[in-house]
């Protein structure tokens, strides 16, 4: 862990786990999008060690990865009832690969394809209402209790 690294700081902050963190295995942290959320329901799978990506995984976190990422979608879908759940990763921001798992409702033209960058965007800046903090805190709550 290191103390320069957001996402390390996001991993080891009790105030954050308590509000966003899901689960944590021994190689992911799978948690809510924070304060503001773009929508209800985004939730990130990190890797806990520095990583930027699967080409540098190890052969643990290589033979893990897409069960890790098939349960995180499914709970996506089984906690916002999305059609499709979009899986995002740009890796430029921190050295720790945090896949963005996206709801896509096929009835709302902000979360069609690369509109949900500007949906994101328009959250980011203020121009749209975030998800509200309690429904997240909600949905957090009750997505520890569903079982994996």
């Amino acid at each position: 862990m290191s103390r320069d690294c957001a996402i390390c700081r996001l991993h080891s902050d009790p105030i954050q786990i308590s509000a966003f963190e899901i689960v944590r295995t021994p190689l992911w942290v799978l948690r809510h999008h924070h304060h503001p959320a773009p929508m209800l329901g985004w939730l990130l799978l990190d890797t806990l060690r520095h990583c930027s990506g699967p080409v540098d995984f190890n052969s643990d976190e290589a033979s893990r990865w897409g069960g890790a990422v098939q349960q995180a979608s499914q709970l996506v879908r089984d906690l916002t009832v999305c059609d499709r759940v979009y899986a995002i990763a740009f890796g430029e921001g921190a050295q720790h690969l945090h896949l963005h798992l996206i709801p896509r409702f096929i009835n709302d033209p902000a979360t069609a394809a690369w509109s949900v960058a500007d949906h994101y965007r328009a959250v980011a800046s203020g121009d749209r209402p975030a998800a509200g903090p309690e429904a997240v805190q909600a949905l957090v709550r009750h997505a520890r209790t569903v079982p994996s």
